[in-house]
């Protein structure tokens, strides 16, 4: 992970800063590779050093080669009081750091000149290094043929819970560390949802099923959401399916990094919009992903970012018909600044179960 405190350390020469405290986890775990549940890091141009507590203590040796490894019986941050390090100013992301633990900060280590930036990480953590991309598809492999597994049990009868529960299980089984989030698994009427939740429906012939799944795997993220039908859907359901197929593949056409998110979000919504269908697409175009599954920059009509080099993003328009079905289209590519890779290997087109 040294490119990676390189990285904090060139940004720190930049700012009104001596030093940075990292508190997120998902930023600890891109930072140091350490993976436990409760620490810190702080970086200085001449100190990389992590802080958490004895029940990690062989966990952070192993973990965290590039690392000082404190550990502590008592509150972490009593650690900063007796360290030393050139000058007292502080660099911490608001977004971040609760107000809590700011006060924290200065409880025990008076002195100390708490200098706030908000996102002040993102571009950083966004262009991944090699070996994070080759991590990143590492995680989508594994996610890919979870998905296969799964789809080749799905039958009229099954409900979502089950379905979403044999998501887990053989994500788990294959080698993922977690879940990058809960599954979703929405058929007939509540594929409408863009973000529901399994329930105990019982899938049909005829329904419509959204599968959007990840998981994390050596820490890394993955991402995808495909489309099944229990037989042959209707044609209304098939046209709107080939719409967001369209919007995807024209936005994938379009991504580079130094294009504003705005405008490729655009690139997608125009062909939704020209099919009649512009106030059924509800969310964003995408967002980044790394070690966290939702990461800077997000890819929305309303964005401000501009797409860094090397960012890896998903792109996942979709439609949605309230009471009837729903449909996202999702791949993750990695941006360059020529084009774009897609690092989605299973097939977009519409999946016909035969039932």
């Amino acid at each position: 992970m040294g490119d990676q405190v390189k990285s904090v350390r060139a940004h720190l020469a930049e700012v009104p800063a001596d030093a940075a405290l990292i508190l997120s986890r998902p930023r600890i775990r891109w930072l140091s590779g350490f993976s436990g549940s409760n620490g810190f890091a702080l970086i200085a141009p001449d100190v990389a050093a992590m802080f958490t507590d004895s029940r990690y203590t062989e966990q952070c040796a192993e973990q965290c080669v590039d690392f000082d490894c404190h550990t502590l019986s008592g509150p972490l941050f009593a650690g900063l009081a007796n360290f030393e390090w050139s000058g007292k100013r502080l660099l911490f992301d608001p977004e971040v750091v609760s107000v809590r633990d700011k006060e924290r900060v200065e409880r025990h280590a008076p002195g100390v000149d708490m200098v706030a930036m908000a996102g002040w990480m993102n571009p950083i953590v966004a262009q991944k290094q090699q070996d994070e991309v080759a991590l990143i598809e590492a995680s989508q492999r594994l996610n890919e043929v979870v998905f296969e597994r799964v789809v080749s049990g799905i039958q009229p009868g099954v409900t979502e819970r089950e379905i979403a529960a044999e998501i887990v299980y053989q994500s788990l089984l294959g080698g993922a560390d977690s879940m990058a989030f809960d599954p979703i698994v929405a058929s007939g009427p509540n594929g409408a949802l863009p973000h529901a939740r399994p329930t105990d429906r019982r899938l049909e012939r005829g329904d419509t099923v959204v599968i959007d799944m990840g998981c994390y795997q050596a820490g890394y993220a993955s991402d995808m959401t495909r489309v099944l039908s229990l037989g042959p859907p209707s044609n209304e359901f098939r046209d709107a399916y080939e719409v967001v197929r369209r919007a995807k593949n024209e936005a994938i056409e379009h991504a580079k990094s130094g294009l504003p998110a705005s405008v490729l979000d655009g690139f997608a919504r125009r062909v939704i919009e020209a099919a009649g269908f512009g106030d059924n697409f509800v969310h964003s175009l995408g967002h980044g992903l790394g070690t966290d599954i939702h990461e800077w920059p997000r890819l929305a009509s309303t964005s401000e970012d501009v797409l860094p080099d090397r960012s890896v993003v998903t792109i996942e328009p979709g439609i949605y018909v309230p009471g009837k079905w729903g449909i996202r289209v999702e791949d993750i590519v990695v941006l360059r600044p020529d084009g774009c890779d897609n690092l989605t290997r299973v097939p977009d087109d519409l999946r016909e179960l035969t039932v």
